[in-house]
């Protein structure tokens, strides 16, 4: 028995010792906070307030009081199959053959006009075939409408039919300095109208966690606790302004662990601007790829510090190509904003319009100088683009063409991206969301409505190849009665 109880004891130990050595070196992992709550069957930019000053005083009071009534609480349904089989096992939401019923998840939303304009995560809204928004206070329940989306900053528009709602004054990001107090207002674990406090810890952090051809990510990091429910809630100063869309968090179980992100407040109203006027997010592109400075690039350039980014590829006759920017160079300041790193970088850029004229300070042989860039759009000329799409109901989901930019990046002929996926023939494939379509069984398109029709009528085996939404290649291939 002795010695029964001593390996007993042995092997208790040991078991607790390697889960806690494994709890502490176990990486870190970046999550998008969506919680799911259940799985069963069951005039325009003027009345958007802006405001350009910084946090002062500690009044946690008052900023609370101020920012609790302009955040909603936000939760979607999103059906993932048309089929419904009488054996159904609500036990695991999926039926005899493993398909999923109907998932509900819940986020969070800022409201940013007494008209019902809502600012939130793309990712609280993605896939959702319905969207209901509770506001705080009086708890009205309202069905939200998507104005647009920007996958690629994960910022989406919701509109709700009301008038003279309490909303939130934006703040100007750029003025938040880095050991600023800040409150973080949301609804995390369906725990309505929470408010956490903390600091901003850093700013410009870029953590590879949108998913898009062309990323922005150039996130406020605070230390007050956000949680899943949180995503699409407001980081505010003391002034109770909005400086943040709370986003995503770093951590091993996917809950807090000190470690937050926001999309700051001047990016949110740039896409905000884009999307109630234009539909779509009007995006300045510069012709040119640029990264961090590491020690071999140091190295190489013989310079004792990392500011600014490297210039890595230039698009011939581009507008870097045309303002005499090479590879090589590097780039210190945009419009006299210090550029110290590509998330900043990115930020700078996304702030402008096709067509506008951004100033750099240009690094080369230890000589700086200043050139002049106008930025161009996805097709590469200066004029406003227009979401030109189709909307297949049959397969539940819009396509259009991707840009003339997107087809020299990938090398391909053409493409058609599938976008705002529902429910329909595409999500029960398992294609995902911002797949971009080469060819179905190996012949090509040159627009979406001929690839809409065929892939509506194709029967029999089909393959479907092209490009995930990160640019690597992938394929889909399933037989179709």
């Amino acid at each position: 028995m002795k010695k029964y109880s001593l390996l007993i004891a042995v092997a208790l130990f040991s078991g607790f010792a390697g889960a806690y050595i494994f709890q502490i070196i176990q990486p870190k992992q970046v999550v998008l906070q969506t919680a799911n709550i259940e799985n069963n069957t069951s005039g325009i930019v003027s009345n958007i307030s802006l405001k350009n000053t910084m946090a002062t005083g500690e009044d946690m009071v008052k900023a609370s009081q101020m920012v609790t009534p302009t955040v909603v609480f936000i939760k979607t349904l999103s059906h993932q199959s048309n089929y419904v089989d009488p054996f159904f096992d609500f036990w695991n939401n999926t039926d005899f053959f493993g398909r999923r019923g109907p998932v509900a998840s819940s986020g969070s939303g800022v409201i940013i006009s007494g008209d019902g304009y809502i600012a939130t995560n793309f990712h609280v809204v993605k896939d959702a075939d319905q969207i209901e928004v509770i506001t705080n206070g009086n708890k009205h329940s309202y069905t939200a409408k998507v104005i647009g989306t920007d996958p690629s900053t994960d910022l989406a528009l919701l509109k709700i039919e009301a008038k003279n709602l309490p909303h939130i004054t934006i703040g100007n990001s750029d003025n938040v300095k880095i050991g600023e107090w800040v409150l973080a207002c949301g609804n995390p674990f369906n725990l309505t109208s929470t408010v956490t406090a903390g600091i901003v810890s850093a700013k410009g952090r870029n953590i590879n966690i949108v998913n898009n051809q062309f990323p922005i990510e150039s996130f406020i990091q605070t230390d007050a606790a956000i949680n899943p429910g949180n995503s699409g809630g407001a980081l505010v100063n003391m002034n109770g302004d909005l400086v943040g869309i709370n986003t995503a968090i770093a951590s091993n179980t996917g809950s807090y662990n000190g470690y937050g992100f926001a999309i700051p407040s001047n990016i949110v109203t740039k896409i905000i601007k884009d999307l109630i006027e234009y539909n779509e997010v009007q995006r300045g592109f510069t012709g040119m790829d640029v990264i961090d400075i590491d020690s071999k690039i140091a190295d190489k350039l013989n310079i004792n510090d990392n500011n600014g980014v490297y210039v890595q590829y230039v698009l011939p006759k581009g507008p870097a190509d045309n303002a005499g920017i090479k590879a090589g160079d590097l780039i210190v300041k945009a419009n006299g904003k210090e550029i110290d790193s590509k998330s900043i970088f990115d930020e700078q850029i996304s702030y402008y319009r096709p067509g506008d004229k951004v100033k750099f300070s240009i690094l080369r042989n230890g000589k700086e100088t200043e050139e002049y860039i106008t930025l161009i759009n996805r097709e590469g000329n200066t004029s406003v683009t227009r979401k030109e799409s189709i909307t297949s109901v049959a397969l539940g989901a819009e396509f259009e063409m991707i840009s003339k930019l997107e087809t020299e990046k990938y090398n391909v002929k053409s493409g058609v991206r599938i976008f705002n996926i529902r429910n329909g023939r595409i999500r029960n494939m398992g294609i995902p969301e911002g797949f971009i379509i080469t060819s179905i069984n190996k012949k090509e398109y040159s627009n979406p409505k001929d690839l809409t029709n065929d892939l509506e009528k194709t029967r029999g085996q089909i393959l479907i190849e092209g490009l995930n939404s990160n640019g690597s290649r992938g394929f889909y291939s399933f037989y179709m009665y």
